[in-house]
């Protein structure tokens, strides 16, 4: 019997993710990476999460969103604050991460489902604008937030500290200076074990009943309501999905820093991420992996020549772009697509044999 569910593309994503991880722990068990690098680790596990979250909204639905970084904030900000929160509760590090992370995921696809109730209703650049709008204010609900814990529970207020925060306890949210003194227990292993599980859930959901339909809507949403298709139900499964991984994502970065202001998700970080996904292509978790990867990397590797360091970012973004889109390089991964889904309708049509 044939494997229904193997996909060449698919075995491709997988092998170069845990390919890049082994190859990264023997150089960190050698010593061979700079200080420079391994401190980057997890910021880039962070942004590829980012990325293919992302191209599942824009790449596979279709639909173009600019307020990424909004639920990366709200991944990172209560996520983050759920950590210190359990510090006592919960000793070990990599427990209170996972638990961190689970939080950061539900309030960020809560964030999403509310904002997709209005947002999906729209298309086009109406949608675009506001998704943007959207990233705006949760920057700006977090710069004026005031969270605080103590043995009373948690104390929340806007615009000036008025939680009322015991002494015995802690103010987590300091409005614009954001969350310090954050322990940083994100680990590499845990963004390759959030990189994989981003990947299974997303490659999963576009090879299954749902995913088809999501992309039935892209290609062509009104054909796809007329046979049937509840496109609102599907755009709003693949939203928040998206927003779910976000959130994760920025609960992984935040806890990688001593400190998070609510200024580093704001629109500029929204575009970086969809760089990511176009300069990959579009619908192409692997591109996505390999662009987040690079261009994360590249300014640091462009310091020592500071003075030209933009300039050669600019040029290698075009040089970029233009091999994403050069016809043989574009062929060479269709025709993976095109062997994985011949597989995939073979394996439908051997089950309908079963079933019949």
């Amino acid at each position: 019997m044939k494997n229904r569910g193997f996909s060449p593309f698919r075995f491709l994503t997988y092998l170069l993710v845990i390919g890049a991880y082994a190859a990264l722990q023997v150089l960190q068990a050698r010593s061979e990476l700079s200080a420079t690098m391994r401190g980057m680790l997890v910021p880039i596990c962070a942004y590829v999460v980012m990325a293919v979250s992302l191209n599942l909204t824009v790449g596979v639905l279709g639909e173009l969103s600019l307020g990424h970084a909004g639920f990366m904030s709200v991944g990172a900000f209560l996520g983050t604050s759920t950590a210190i929160a359990l510090q006592d509760r919960i000793p070990v590090a990599g427990v209170r991460l996972a638990v961190a992370l689970v939080v950061a995921a539900i309030f960020a696809a809560v964030a999403g489902f509310l904002i997709g109730i209005p947002v999906l209703r729209l298309n086009g650049d109406y949608l675009a604008i506001v998704t943007l709008a959207f990233g705006e204010i949760i920057k700006a609900i977090f710069n004026n937030l005031y969270l605080g814990v103590d043995a009373k529970g948690v104390h929340v207020s806007l615009l000036e500290d008025a939680t009322n925060t015991a002494e015995t306890g802690r103010l987590i949210i300091q409005g614009p200076m954001g969350i310090g003194g954050i322990q940083k227990i994100s680990t590499f292993t845990a963004g390759f074990v959030l990189i994989m599980i981003s990947l299974i859930v997303i490659f999963n959901l576009v090879n299954s009943r749902a995913g088809r339909a999501i992309m039935a809507i892209r290609d062509n949403p009104i054909a796809a309501q007329s046979v049937g298709v509840n496109v609102v139900k599907y755009k709003m499964m693949a939203f928040v999905v998206s927003a779910a991984l976000a959130g994760s994502a920025g609960a992984l970065f935040a806890m990688n820093y001593s400190t998070v202001v609510a200024n580093k998700f704001d629109f500029n970080t929204s575009i970086l991420i969809l760089v990511f996904v176009v300069l990959g292509g579009l619908g192409n978790m692997f591109g996505s992996i390999v662009a987040a990867a690079v261009l994360t990397i590249l300014p640091e590797a462009l310091r020592p020549i500071a003075e030209y360091r933009m300039l050669l970012y600019a040029v290698l973004l075009i040089l970029m772009m233009l091999i994403a889109n050069h016809p043989f390089v574009r062929g060479l991964f269709n025709r993976f697509k095109r062997t994985g889904q011949i597989q995939l309708e073979a394996g439908a049509d051997e089950t309908e044999g079963e079933v019949a």
